[in-house]
């Protein structure tokens, strides 16, 4: 625990308070010629965000990581909980693998994997071959696991996800992350091979060359499949020891997702997770029963990373409209603190993350009035949050609940 954390956790005050994060993934853009120079929050029609910033918010703009830096949706999620990214990296395999509810046992290292699309020369040509239906996805896995179970002495375990995504558990003696991705990260490169973090550490050599052998097993087994006829591995790591939410914030918290990574994520820091809902009206219905039995809920919404990943700013602005349709049924519950926000910047223009500060919306009876008229990235940069990194917004909403008490004389 650092000196601040320290300082944070003598200060803590348990007041009964309730706290809300929502978020909205990938929910920052930017603005160009080609979409009217408007962002999708400037160009989405939000009655009911419009009218709760009006009621009095706080407004900003947060940085997932650092400055310049892109981030995963791991240590964008991580930020946001109030874990600094650089101090607790976590592989993406390990968060699907605790989503997807494989029980871990030590020394398991676990990837997060695609399938994809490859040429006849092994090229890649779309990296989530087209989204292909998660039932194809559960085929697929079937076909790999009946024909892959063990690698040498190392057990092999696959599991399905949502879509074109699944889970690779490699698990045996002498084994450990972190190693680098096969996923080249663009269309237009063959995959990449999976090489050890640390090239002195034997364990990782040993998982390196296990990844190299499962592709040597499991491509074949894929080549004559349309679109998903190869597959790209990421987060190739074991878990870390990470101290729980309700440790370090004297919360109970529970988590309302529907893709197993977002599920994975909080169960790292200790969340409960409550299963059952798809839609975002369903997860605030679910919010509103749940209500009384936990202090913070973190609630995950996808739609509006997916379509700035497809380059889809009329599907972003969609997503954003249905969320804003919903959230009558979260704010007829009032929570004490309410976050909305996202964990990083998926941009339209660009089809995948970036560096860009995503904005950020608190309303609380303490947190004053920016005197905006709407949620928008325009907006956020004239509010009083400022820009920060993400890593103090939970800080911001505990005091907001009057969590802490006076420091010093």
């Amino acid at each position: 625990m650092s000196k601040l954390d320290d300082v944070y956790s003598k200060l803590t005050i348990k007041t009964g308070a309730k706290l809300a994060l929502v978020v909205l993934d990938g929910l920052g853009d930017i603005a160009t010629a080609a979409q009217g120079n408007l962002t999708p929050l400037e160009a989405a029609k939000t009655p009911n965000l419009d009218a709760l910033v009006r009621s009095g918010c706080a407004q900003g703009r947060l940085t997932p990581v650092a400055p310049g830096i892109t981030p995963g949706s791991g240590p964008g999620h991580l930020g946001l909980f109030g874990y600094d990214p650089l101090e607790f990296e976590v592989g993406r395999g390990v968060i699907e693998t605790l989503g997807l509810g494989i029980e871990r046992k030590n020394g398991d290292v676990a990837a997060r994997a695609n399938f994809c699309t490859l040429d006849d020369k092994g090229i890649v040509t779309d990296r989530r071959a087209g989204r292909i239906a998660t039932e194809v996805c559960e085929r697929l896995c079937g076909l790999l696991s009946a024909k892959i179970k063990k690698l040498g002495t190392t057990q092999v375990i696959i599991v399905p996800g949502k879509e074109h995504r699944f889970v690779v558990v490699f698990r045996g003696a002498g084994l450990e992350g972190p190693l680098t991705d096969t996923d080249p990260n663009r269309e237009g490169l063959p995959i990449a091979a999976a090489q050890p973090v640390d090239a002195k550490n034997a364990k990782q050599k040993k998982v390196a060359k296990l990844i190299a052998d499962f592709y040597k097993a499991a491509l074949p087994l894929l080549a004559k499949e349309k679109p998903a006829n190869g597959f790209l591995m990421r987060g190739i790591a074991h878990q870390p020891d990470i101290p729980t939410f309700e440790q370090r914030y004297q919360l109970k918290a529970a988590a309302i997702a529907v893709y197993p990574m977002y599920k994975g994520l909080s169960q790292l820091v200790g969340m409960t997770k409550i299963e059952g809902p798809q839609t975002i009206r369903e997860q605030f219905e679910r919010y509103v029963a749940e209500y009384e039995n936990y202090d913070y809920f973190f609630i995950h919404y996808k739609y509006t990373d997916k379509a700035g990943e497809d380059g889809n700013f009329a599907a972003k602005v969609k997503a954003i409209e249905d969320f804003d349709a919903a959230l009558p049924v979260l704010l007829a519950r009032k929570p004490d603190v309410l976050v909305i926000t996202g964990d990083h910047s998926t941009p339209c223009a660009l089809k995948g993350h970036s560096w860009h500060p995503q904005p950020v919306l608190l309303h609380s009876a303490s947190c004053g009035n920016d005197k905006l008229e709407r949620f928008t990235e325009t907006g956020a940069n004239l509010g009083s949050l400022g820009v920060m990194e993400a890593k103090y917004l939970i800080r911001h909403m505990q005091a907001n609940a009057k969590m802490f008490d006076k420091f010093g004389a």
